[in-house]
């Protein structure tokens, strides 16, 4: 049997809402026939497919952000405002196609309305200019009655959007990056642009441009701007065909966590900072399949269980990470599918929809006693990414996380069972706290062979419910193999 010792009132750190991110870029058909479908009889009079916006705001997304990713280094903002049909097509350089601006800045705006989520703007610091950038929060944000501010008015809201987080930069460390940069060039850049649009709204919250959290890029760029921003972003994707490798990767992100929090804390100390930067995992996914300008990858379960597996973790580390956006949304390394007619959501859309539904207000101390694994072999991953995460074993073959609501009156848990073979009893455990009633189970599976399919190449997954019986302190059920699994109870006395 595995035991999970829960303590209720040991707070690891209080959980954002923002670690339930978003992220669309202008990217094959992510926007495109994706989110944006103008003329079709599936979108509103926005041009926005209803179908996919009724999926997203299943997520409950704290924040979503656009409009890239590598395409944000060479995107200009205004050509993406006014009447559309007097929008400039651009080639764009990122992905290799032609962007025709119709999806812009309001566009997105309302929809981050529509979904109920914040926005969160990357700003180019590829092309683009202090000046071009300062017009751009000045569109968005300005009260006064300014160039901009007519502009905005004149495109149909007169009061501002008050876009509250902006990313200075996307990677700009990478080749692959228009106008990469050195960590050196980048902090007195990023110094210049940060202390600039303070002087225009000082309530924002930037964030610099992070790579792996372990790297050299990581230590001079927070040792440079820790005084100047808000969060410094981390990206990482996993991925592999060997099981073991795919699950267990995303545990690369806590070895990340440590990293960059550690450089982050030396720069506060040697820097007295009274404002601490915190971790925005702006980027991350399970992605290896594709590496065309589509990267319509398709999902199976071993999938779920990584992107289950992630989320526990930015879970668990809470009191650093402030938000994390999975990349992407819809068609591009998406839990969302499009074709003309239809939409689908692959395997890994149901740990996402229920983290985002099931997670309360702290995260809590908890622990895993129960089998353990180590299936990775020294040396290099079977991966096409280069993590190497074999040191961090042995993992435990249920991985998990818990939350409680403000008042303490209830608890929710995630599950990942990794064991592909084998079901594991479970028993819960509360330090000084009882169980006011069963708890309710919501088990997600893989689907038979013999599953409908809503698109023919998207996998479908298993989801149902079920009572697990409470006694005292103690919760007792069953984890099928290869599961993600929510448990969701009401908390009595000690």
């Amino acid at each position: 049997m595995t035991r999970i010792a829960v303590d209720p009132a040991r707070r690891v750190g209080r959980l954002d809402r923002n670690v339930f991110g978003g992220f669309v870029e202008h990217l094959g058909r992510c926007v495109y026939g994706g989110l944006y479908d103008e003329g079709s009889p599936l979108a509103d009079d926005e041009g926005f497919r209803t179908d996919v916006l009724d999926l997203l705001r299943g997520l409950r997304m704290g924040v979503l952000r656009w409009p890239g990713g590598n395409f944000a280094s060479n995107y200009h903002w205004t050509d993406g405002i006014g009447p559309k049909d007097a929008r400039p097509t651009r080639p764009e350089l990122a992905w290799g196609g032609v962007d025709t601006n119709r999806f812009g800045t309001d566009e997105f705006l309302r929809y981050c309305a529509a979904a109920g989520t914040d926005p969160y703007i990357c700003l180019n610091m590829g092309t683009g200019t202090l000046e071009e950038a300062l017009a751009w929060v000045e569109y968005c944000n300005e009260e006064r009655r300014t160039h901009w501010v007519k502009q905005r008015a004149a495109n149909g809201h007169p009061e501002p959007y008050g876009v509250t987080y902006w990313g200075l930069g996307n990677e700009m460390y990478g080749d692959w990056q228009v106008g990469a940069l050195s960590p050196e060039e980048y902090v007195a850049e990023a110094t210049r642009w940060a202390r600039a649009i303070r002087m225009l709204d000082p309530d924002v919250k930037l964030v610099s441009c992070g790579m792996s959290g372990w790297d050299d890029w990581d230590r001079v760029v927070i040792d440079g701007l820790a005084e100047h921003v808000d969060l410094h972003s981390l990206h990482i994707y996993t991925g592999s065909d060997d099981y073991w490798t795919n699950v267990l990767q995303p545990h690369q992100a806590e070895r990340a966590i440590r990293c960059a929090s550690g450089l982050i804390e030396r720069a506060a100390y040697a820097r007295r900072l009274e404002r601490i930067p915190r971790i925005a995992y702006d980027e991350w996914n399970v992605w290896f399949r594709t590496e065309d300008g589509a990267l319509e990858e398709r999902y199976d379960f071993s999938d779920a269980l990584a992107v289950g597996t992630y989320l526990n973790i930015f879970v668990r580390n809470c009191d650093w990470v402030a938000m994390a956006n999975l990349a992407q949304m819809v068609n591009a390394i998406a839990p969302i599918v499009t074709t003309p007619d239809e939409v689908a959501v692959q395997p890994i859309y149901y740990p996402v929809l229920l983290h985002a539904q099931a997670a309360l207000d702290y995260a809590v101390d908890v622990h895993v006693d129960g089998p353990t694994v180590s299936p990775l072999e020294p040396g290099a991953p079977k991966s096409r990414w280069g993590h190497r995460v074999e040191d961090l074993g042995p993992f435990s073959l249920v991985d998990a996380a818990a939350t409680v609501s403000a008042n303490g009156d209830r608890i929710a848990l995630t599950l990942v069972n990794r064991d592909p073979n084998e079901a594991r009893e479970i028993q819960v455990v509360l330090r000084d706290r009882t169980f006011a009633a069963d708890a309710d189970v919501t088990v997600v599976t893989q689907a038979d062979a013999s599953s409908a399919r809503e698109l023919p190449d998207v996998e479908p997954a298993r989801l149902h419910g079920e009572q697990a019986p409470a006694k005292g302190s103690t919760l007792t059920f069953t984890l099928p193999a290869r599961s993600f699994t929510v448990v969701e109870a009401a908390l009595g006395g000690a």
